[in-house]
């Protein structure tokens, strides 16, 4: 544990992969899953742990208020920090160190509670309940800047209901869409990720409280009852057994991380190409980072005064992409020994902890991205204007697939549009330059005017009004 002496203090890449929630007021008492949150969770699992056994009548009346008050983050300063980096490399991780420093300063106040620290437990018991409190902050406040993110997102898809832009599969130019279609496939993503991160958040993040070798031998009878006071203490759920060496509670924590990166992860990516300079269809707002004359301006480049590059996405994608192999690693160590792990346990503090920054960064960018992504109605059309009525020529197909069959149908329109495209005639004249496509036409009663009508694209959009009101419609209310 390498806690550093100043809460303050910022790392060099901490505003892009750290970035605090957006919305502000989420996440109690500062960064997520920093040494800082790690140290403020252990002493809460620890201050509960005394009030637990004051409750259950084990130690004497006032330690756990005793306790709890010599486990105020801010009574530990430098020395004890250090003492307790110090103390991680002699034992393995931070906690026998840390209830040794908790233990001095409450026998400094009150004596007879000093039997009260640590009481019954073992040093996995404090630091996987820990674990949990920081997912327990950490998911709500994903999950609040995502809920932000897809009310923006909502609001795009319904706003931008009929606005007309190319479908585009394989990255070439395919169907027309709606831009509101894509902000409603943003949000089922979005919606799909808050729910499950509230899912997680409320039924699986469990007390641990096990002893030396899950039995709780040392509290005898009373074992049982201390861990269910404890698990009532910190608001989370009391297991039906400890669980040190089945690890899919952490699994599932981490989990709805990446699931959660994944979704903006796909977000970020079309935002990215949309706003490629050659496609110019979408652009960043100035978020929150925007500044005067002489301030950084956002997006600019360090060689190219030009440049407005889409941070906010770009941002996204670095947090997203870094989630599937922390995830992989917390799988892997899943596979833990008799009672209690030799390593694999040790080994998920540092991916876990990152995963869930991480997490919470993706979110607060995103709340940051969709609320001002900005929609240029126009360039889209004219991309769509652009591409010559061959994104109809699906449409042209099924018109003829009854008299000429589908395949001949298909293969004759592909001739016609590779036409239009290599010579730049209109695809309207191309097909009408066919003549086994003209006779068929002519042969269905389909004339210029009705052609005109199978080549326009807001005549070929399907169910896409549909699918926006039923992603519009199938979100959970709060």
């Amino acid at each position: 544990m390498n806690v550093t002496s100043d809460p303050a203090a910022a790392g060099l890449f901490d505003a892009v992969f750290a970035r605090e929630p957006a919305g502000g007021g989420h996440y109690p008492g500062g960064p997520v899953a920093d040494d800082r949150a790690w140290l403020r969770s252990l002493l809460a699992a620890e201050a509960a742990l005394a009030r637990a056994a004051e409750r259950a009548g084990l130690v004497p009346a006032g330690a756990g208020a005793a306790v709890t008050r010599a486990a105020d983050p801010a009574q530990f300063g430098p020395s004890e920090l250090a003492e307790l980096a110090r103390a991680s490399a002699l034992t393995g991780n931070p906690v026998p160190g840390l209830a040794r420093v908790l233990a001095r300063k409450v026998g400094g106040t009150a004596p007879a509670a000093v039997g009260a620290v640590h009481f019954g437990a073992t040093s996995q018991d404090i630091m996987d309940t820990a674990a949990m409190l920081l997912a327990r902050d950490a998911l709500g406040a994903a999950a609040a800047d995502l809920t932000a993110a897809a009310d923006s997102v909502a609001r795009l898809a319904a706003e931008h209901r009929h606005t007309l832009m190319l479908g585009r599969t394989l990255l070439q130019q395919a169907v027309p869409v709606t831009f509101g279609l894509v902000a409603a496939g943003w949000l089922a993503g979005l919606d799909s990720a808050v729910e499950w991160l509230g899912l997680v958040r409320d039924t699986r993040l469990a007390v641990q409280f096990g002893g030396a070798a899950g039995t709780l031998a040392s509290l005898g009878a009373d074992g049982a009852r201390v861990r269910s006071l404890l698990a009532a203490e910190l608001g989370l759920t009391d297991p039906p057994l400890p669980w040190h060496t089945e690890r899919l509670r952490v699994i599932d924590v981490g989990t709805v991380a990446a699931r959660g990166c994944a979704a903006l992860s796909k977000i970020a990516r079309d935002v990215t190409l949309l706003a490629q300079t050659e496609v110019g269809e979408v652009a960043e707002g100035p978020g929150d980072a925007g500044g005067g004359s002489g301030a950084p301006r956002r997006g600019g480049s360090s060689a190219m005064p030009n440049k407005s590059n889409p941070v906010a996405a770009v941002a996204i994608l670095g947090c997203a992409k870094q989630a599937p192999g922390l995830l992989a690693t917390l799988v892997a160590c899943a596979e833990q020994e008799y009672q209690r792990a030799a390593g694999a346990w040790h080994a998920e503090w540092q991916p876990y902890s990152q995963l869930l920054r991480l997490s919470v960064s993706a979110a607060a960018w995103s709340r940051d991205l969709l609320s001002n992504l900005q929609v240029d109605r126009a360039r889209m059309a004219a991309n769509l204007a652009g591409a010559g009525a061959l994104p109809l020529a699906e449409r042209v197909s099924a018109l003829l697939g009854d008299s000429l069959g589908p395949l001949r149908a298909h293969d004759l329109v592909a001739a016609a549009a590779i036409r239009s495209a290599a010579s730049g005639v209109p695809f309207r004249d191309a097909l009408l330059a066919t003549p086994e496509i003209e006779d068929r036409l002519a042969q269905a009663g389909i004339g210029p005017g009705q052609l005109e009508e199978a080549l326009d694209p807001a005549g070929y959009l399907g169910a896409a009004d549909g699918f926006i009101t039923a992603a519009l419609a199938a979100r959970k209310p709060g």
